[in-house]
């Protein structure tokens, strides 16, 4: 998988030292460089901000179901084009449930068969990519098709995982940020982001 934007900015060579253990420990739970970390190191306030916003994300089988949380994460990533968040929530596929065959659903975004997931998975699914398109387009079918499915507070939590997701898509494509290596691609082959048609990224 290549990016679309290489990375041009170079991570600071001195960090904060209150910031230093918080970004041990995102290498010690992950095993990869905490890339997108680092590069918010240069800003210690916004490393803070985002930390928090990280820590405090909805929780799968506790604020949602983690298969319909995963795929909406999953879809949204691919949408986004961000390498780093494909590759890493492309990895919590088996732990939320998801068959291999479901995740190269999500990852090729096969509309027509996000319905072969289960009603909850393929909704989700949908809504991700509804919210992470620009414009925004969500249809009053898919809002009665929500609402059918989760509940008010389930609603919130899908959209705010979304949400999240598109502002680290957004971060680490504008940064150029590439997938750290957590998915094994014998598994699936993940998406391809190519440049634009005029060579821009």
């Amino acid at each position: 998988m290549h990016t679309e934007t290489p990375l041009w900015l170079e991570t600071p060579t001195r960090v904060a030292w209150y910031l230093r253990p918080l970004l041990w420990l995102a290498r010690r739970m992950t095993g990869k460089d905490p890339l997108p970390a680092r590069m918010l190191a240069w800003s210690p306030k916004l490393a803070f901000g985002a930390g928090l916003f990280e820590a405090l994300s909805p929780t799968a089988g506790v604020d949602l179901g983690a298969r319909p949380l995963t795929a909406a994460r999953i879809v949204a990533s691919v949408v986004g084009g961000c390498p780093f968040c494909v590759d890493m929530n492309a990895a919590t596929f088996e732990r939320a449930g998801l068959s291999s065959a479901e995740l190269c659903t999500l990852l090729t975004l096969e509309r027509s068969a996000f319905d072969t997931l289960g009603a909850n998975e393929a909704t989700a699914a949908r809504y991700a990519e509804a919210l992470s398109r620009t414009p925004i387009d969500v249809s009053d079918a898919l809002i009665t098709e929500l609402k059918s499915r989760f509940t008010a507070k389930e609603c919130v939590v899908l959209a705010a995982a979304i949400a999240q997701v598109n502002f680290w898509t957004r971060f680490n494509q504008g940064l150029g940020l590439p997938a750290a290596g957590f998915f094994d691609e014998s598994v699936c082959r993940l998406p391809t982001f190519r440049a634009r048609p005029d060579g821009r990224s």
